[in-house]
């Protein structure tokens, strides 16, 4: 008669210890798509909402403040202007202070066109640093 093995044999034990090497491949393969989409993802232009809750004021110290009406009418401050006059006044201000910051303020019904062009004269004038101004939303009870 043949019987089998008499003798028990231990369950294999299980492994303690984790293998690292798929681990780091993925963290290598995402430390290259990071590299190379980073550069892409980088814009000049900061964009605030027309309601948000992070509309905050800004600190900037040297400011003009910009503000864009649904019917086409531009204000430099409080001050109305036509669209050359307006042009002339931003290229003086650029000139004597190019790191000055635009405070813009455009009417939520104003076609983002309108905003562009706007947004356009003033980078030809020399003035990069462009701020849109959002209201923040009321704060819930």
């Amino acid at each position: 008669m043949a019987f089998g093995r008499l003798e028990r044999r231990d369950a294999p034990k299980p492994m303690g210890e984790i293998n690292m090497t798929p681990l780091i491949d993925v963290m290598l393969v995402l430390l290259v798509i990071f590299m190379i989409t980073a550069p892409l993802m980088s814009s000049s232009l900061r964009l605030n909402l027309p309601e948000s809750e992070a509309a905050t004021p800004s600190e900037a110290p040297a400011f003009i403040a910009v503000a864009l009406q649904p019917d086409g009418s531009l204000y430099l401050g409080e001050e109305k202007l036509e669209p050359a006059a307006f042009r002339e006044r931003v290229g003086l201000l650029a000139k004597g202070r190019p790191d000055m910051e635009v405070q813009l303020r455009a009417d939520k019904a104003v076609p983002y066109g309108s905003v562009a062009e706007l947004i356009g004269w003033v980078q030809a004038a020399g003035l990069n640093r462009i701020a849109f101004v959002a209201e923040a939303l009321p704060a819930k009870p």
